[in-house]
């Protein structure tokens, strides 16, 4: 199973478990993710919702074959329907991040209340070196939290930064030995679900109303330019690049 889910003492864990993908989503865990979360939406015994990988890998990100087999065009692919989801969610997102967490893998922490990440973290925003825009609202909310310099360096240039910067951008809560980072983190997630659901509920409400709508409209607006981008030139050169196993040319593209 590709997507483990359990549930604890108040919290549901959503494992990606694809180790030998190094945890690579696929339309059908971004569905089984999706669904993990309407059902804990109704459930009164969830009280706090944690994503994990495992100590070598948080997630590489979209698997490129069956992403270039099922490409996200609309808003009804399974990867906005958990972009969605997750944007929707009342009940607070807990995220443990070792190894690297690329796309999506650093996106999806922009919108978890408390992020908790190994000192072997890695994370990467590759959109535009794919041919591609940022997605999941980052092209707003990163600007927001570590301001629009580290934001631009982030999300233009592309390249991998370590868990010690993205603590210092504000995207990380604590950075601390993988062998300790689990346990840690359960027991944050599980003093959440120990308060009022009540009063955690309403006050992540509150921390994010002012920029909700904000939010849903950059995310539509990402989608679009998304959707239109990966059948550009730019986006099939680095598909090309990536399979032929050689550094992208862009130097011939015309200015679009």
């Amino acid at each position: 199973m590709d997507i483990a889910s359990s549930k604890a003492d108040g919290v549901l864990t959503i494992q990606f478990n694809r180790p030998d993908k190094k945890n690579a989503f696929t339309a059908a865990m971004y569905q089984a993710m999706t669904d993990a979360l309407h059902e804990a939406e109704n459930d009164a015994l969830v009280r706090a919702i944690l994503f994990t990988g495992n100590t070598e890998a948080f997630t590489a990100g979209n698997d490129l074959e069956d992403f270039l087999n099922e490409p996200p065009t609309n808003p009804d692919a399974p990867v906005f329907r958990f972009m969605a989801a997750v944007t929707k969610a009342t009940k607070p997102l807990v995220a443990v991040v070792a190894g690297n967490a690329v796309g999506i893998g650093t996106t999806l922490l922009l919108h978890c209340e408390l992020v908790y990440a190994a000192d072997n973290a890695k994370f990467a925003l590759p959109f535009a070196k794919l041919g591609v825009c940022p997605e999941f609202a980052s092209s707003f909310l990163l600007p927001q939290l570590a301001g629009y310099q580290r934001a631009a360096e982030a999300l233009m240039l592309g390249e991998t930064f370590g868990a010690k910067e993205a603590c210092d951008m504000g995207l990380v809560n604590r950075v601390l030995p993988k062998e300790e980072l689990a346990a840690f983190a359960l027991a944050q997630a599980g003093k959440l679900a120990a308060l009022p659901p009540s009063s955690i509920r309403i006050t992540k409400q509150l921390m994010k109303a002012g920029r909700q709508a904000a939010v849903s409209a950059q995310m539509a607006e990402e989608i679009r330019h998304f959707a239109a981008m990966l059948f550009a030139p730019a986006a099939q050169e680095a598909v090309k690049a990536f399979l032929e196993k050689r550094k992208p040319d862009f130097s011939k593209l015309p200015q679009e």
